[in-house]
């Protein structure tokens, strides 16, 4: 099965999990998700099937939108309500316009330290192995942005929020440090991912509605269609013979009218064959091959 499936992430499993359940449900072993989401987070999860895998160089991953809701009181380990309680508990006193203050200084560029309970590497090492064994995890800053912070609603000790972040943004490091800005700790309570790129959480399914589409052997009809996606790119439709050289690696002049860097390649309607890159005017090469 070749595709694009928009998964809406269940909380309490791992994206590895959704990527399992998937492979069961629709016997494709070869399935590829467009970046993580934590256990305790929801929403949107965009996985690639089948051949589509070797699409994910071109989808654009950066833009990412959450609501949830940060705790205020103490801080975790894990930055999450997943993690263990570190220090003491302390109960918030700040007002409404004190957290709508705090919360403009973490809009724009910013340097975050990212969890140490994350899959960022220490000398080839996931962090959250390291802290798992109680060893010290000491990870460098890295420059994010964050396009949108909105403290939506504030009645203690948990406040909610609206925030739109580039990626590689971890939500808990905010949660964290406006915690600590505070002076009370904070860490995020409930994560919710609205958009991933391109991909919203209205067009998401739940495990539950595909487990029942692929039952009844309809999953394929509830895919995006092959042309839809990578809108960035014209489509063009190309005879079988003209495919047999693309396949051979060769380039080809395709009967295209933009001048668009990279053009979706297709031999019928839905068959996605290929991704052609521009060399000169309608000569395109083959950048990846699908059939």
């Amino acid at each position: 099965m070749n595709g694009l499936l928009i998964v809406n992430k269940p909380p309490g499993i791992t994206s590895h999990d959704v990527v399992s359940r998937v492979r069961k449900l629709t016997g494709e072993p070869s399935i590829g998700h467009l970046g993580t989401l934590d256990p305790m987070a929801t929403g949107v999860l965009p996985l690639l099937l089948g051949r589509f895998t070797r699409l994910a160089q071109f989808f654009k991953q950066d833009g990412k939108r959450y609501t949830g809701t940060i705790r205020f009181g103490f801080a975790t380990d894990t930055y999450d309500a997943d993690g263990e309680c570190v220090g003491a508990r302390v109960e918030p006193t700040a007002s409404v316009e004190e957290i709508y203050h705090l919360a403009a200084k973490f809009r724009g560029a910013i340097d975050q330290i990212p969890p140490p309970f994350s899959a960022k590497k220490l000398h080839g090492v996931p962090a959250y192995k390291l802290a798992r064994q109680g060893k010290p995890v000491e990870l460098r800053t890295v420059s994010i942005e964050v396009r949108h912070f909105e403290i939506l609603d504030y009645r203690a000790p948990d406040a909610s929020f609206d925030i739109e972040v580039s990626s590689g943004g971890y939500i808990r490091s905010i949660a964290h440090d406006l915690g600590q800005q505070m002076g009370c700790g904070a860490h995020l309570a409930r994560l919710c991912r609205e958009r991933a790129g391109e991909f919203t959480l209205q067009q998401a399914s739940t495990l539950e509605q595909i487990a029942e589409w692929a039952q009844a052997g309809s999953l394929v009809e509830h895919l995006p269609h092959p042309r839809s996606l990578l809108p960035q790119m014209p489509s063009v439709t190309v005879p079988m013979e003209t495919a047999v050289h693309l396949r051979n690696g060769m380039a080809c002049n395709l009967p295209d009218y933009s001048d668009a860097p990279l053009i979706k390649i297709f031999t019928s309607q839905r068959d996605l064959f290929a991704i052609g890159r521009r060399l000169a005017g309608t000569l395109m090469q083959p950048m990846v091959v699908l059939g």
